[in-house]
């Protein structure tokens, strides 16, 4: 199916900046109040020390909810993703970059510049938009229980044996159709579909990288500090920046752990070639549904069956190939 003509408004606008300043904020807030966790946890073990952060950024979360409603001001989740890498590279270039060496400088450094740029692609790319709600709604007819998009004009969408044309849904957020839909995804401040998958995949990989590096990084900055102490230096936990290397470190440890869990999912579902959200769905798509008839009841029982499943290299080649 092609596009009806669905664009995403680009232009800048001033009521942007305040949901990037709130964004700003929090990220400062959040960042600097980890550094409580080196500052009276140190000889705590690691694992109770990422307990610990998890909790405080759980209460800073709730904390910063209460004026944001009060005042209708709401932050933006890609601007906070943008703050965070941006901190951690401040942190490296004025703290680290002297305990580690030129060449893990100069990748660290590229790293980020290309984690940004993959940002910025995702941000404004085009997941494969179908149709806009607002702008030609007398063209379309939505059948909840299916929640696939039927266009009057196309009716190569209403044949059985046309999987990879039917599999257009709706996303709430964005008020739209989109081929493959996968999720919307609020730190990409898009939706994850046909067209771009691949890019999600790629930058998933490039955010554990990152963070990864940054791990090893601030962990040999550790180390030369501590190294360092029978010179009269100061100890780590001590200085703001030692306190900002720690609590930098824990929280890149947390971003690895759920992003690795989460593109392990991925692949998962690229493997057996299913979205997101059809499996979380999979009840309101009736391809999926196998009714199984039970003696005695009114009502057969609903399994789960997966007509697109072609074998995993076929999978793979489909869910991660774009197709216009």
């Amino acid at each position: 199916m092609r596009g009806l003509g669905f664009q995403k408004d680009l232009k800048f606008s001033w009521k942007s900046i305040y949901p990037m300043l709130i964004s700003c904020i929090f990220v400062i807030i959040s960042q600097l109040s980890l550094t409580l966790i080196p500052h009276y946890f140190s000889s705590s073990p690691l694992l109770l020390q990422l307990c610990f952060s998890v909790a405080l950024l759980l209460i800073i979360t709730v904390l910063c909810r209460i004026p944001k409603r009060l005042l209708k001001i709401y932050a933006s989740a890609p601007a906070f993703v943008f703050f965070n890498i941006f901190f951690m590279w401040i942190v490296h270039n004025l703290v680290i970059r002297t305990s580690v060496s030129l060449v893990t400088n100069i990748v660290l450094n590229a790293e980020c510049a290309l984690l940004l740029f993959g940002f910025h692609s995702i941000l404004y790319s085009d997941p494969g938009w179908v149709i806009n709600e607002d702008s030609t709604s007398d063209q379309l007819i939505e059948t909840e229980v299916i929640g696939t998009a039927y266009l009057e004009e196309e009716e190569v969408l209403r044949t059985e044996n046309s999987f990879p044309t039917m599999r257009v849904r709706y996303c709430k957020r964005c008020k739209a159709y989109i081929k493959g839909f996968d999720h919307h995804c609020p730190a990409f401040g898009n939706c994850i579909g046909q067209n771009n998958h691949l890019l999600f995949m790629v930058l998933l990989v490039g955010f554990i990288t990152l963070e990864a590096s940054y791990i090893v990084c601030s962990n040999q900055c550790m180390e030369e500090i501590t190294k360092s102490k029978v010179t009269g230096r100061p100890m780590l936990e001590s200085t703001l920046s030692g306190k900002l290397v720690i609590s930098t470190m824990l929280f890149s440890l947390l971003q690895v752990l759920w992003k690795v869990i989460f593109f392990i999912w991925h692949i998962y579902c690229a493997c057996v070639n299913i979205k997101t959200d059809e499996w979380i769905n999979w009840r309101k798509y009736p391809e999926f549904q196998l009714f199984h008839p039970q003696a005695g009841q009114s009502y057969p029982e609903i399994g789960f069956i997966n007509p697109y499943d072609k074998g995993v290299l076929a999978n793979i080649k489909e869910i991660l190939s774009p197709r216009t």
